[in-house]
């Protein structure tokens, strides 16, 4: 199972193209937009890049560690790289982040040491982003379906797994549903995993059945996914 070794890489139809140093890898397929953040910066550098950022809005404030509000303030600083301005971020009921623009429907994500943002003008996203590490080998009864054990069995089974992980929870984001469980409405179909690729995947909790297409990316680090709806 190769590993990507790249700093930069764009996906495309076309292939892979430099990026901007200002981002850690950002990825284009048609309208979406996806870009990830390696955070080594401290938290008065994020808050010198972002002059019109609301330090003192309540999300920032109820932060309990440096560690979770330098995640914020990277997420802010990823989303104006992917926007060129920044944005005001606001909060549905349920959670879900949106624009106050309402300029793009968008999607986050971080782990250890990394944030990603998913945009697009008009179609809701998904995007999520899972650090490298065994743990999740003692979770996968939790949600690797029986008819998705072909796909964990080719290449690292780590890796694989965090395919998976990260692939439902890119799913439910974008369906935005109560109550979703992992074994019993979604499902990865089988694919022989790659540095860089795409998946097929179903959801069973609506009546719709939808259909997705989830595109992922390995790195040493992380696996990442991301999808918007068809």
């Amino acid at each position: 199972y190769p590993k990507s070794e790249s700093n930069h890489r764009t996906f495309r139809k076309g292939g892979l193209n430099s990026v901007p140093m200002s981002l850690y890898r950002v990825y284009h397929q048609h309208l979406l937009t996806v870009g990830v953040w390696k955070v080594d910066e401290t938290i008065d550098r994020l808050k010198a890049m972002l002059p019109n950022c609301m330090v003192n809005e309540p999300e920032l404030l109820d932060c309990k560690s440096d560690k979770r509000k330098l995640e914020k303030l990277a997420v802010r600083a990823l989303l104006k790289e992917l926007c060129g301005e920044e944005k005001k971020i606001a909060y549905l009921p349920s959670g879900k982040p949106y624009l106050a623009d309402n300029s793009f429907r968008v999607s986050f994500s971080h782990t250890c040491g990394y944030v990603a943002v998913a945009i697009h003008p008009e179609k809701e996203v998904g995007v999520d982003i899972e650090q490298y590490g065994t743990r999740v080998q003692r979770l996968a009864s939790r949600f690797v379906r029986e008819d998705e054990r072909i796909s964990v069995q080719n290449g690292d089974e780590i890796y694989a797994l965090l395919l998976h992980w990260s692939a439902k929870e890119t799913l439910f984001k974008l369906m935005e549903q109560a109550d979703v469980d992992f074994l019993d409405h979604l499902q990865i179909f089988p694919f022989y995993p790659g540095a860089l690729g795409e998946m097929s995947a179903m959801e069973y909790r609506t009546e719709k059945r939808q259909a997705f297409r989830i595109v992922y990316d390995t790195h040493p680090d992380y696996v990442l996914t991301f999808a918007c709806l068809e």
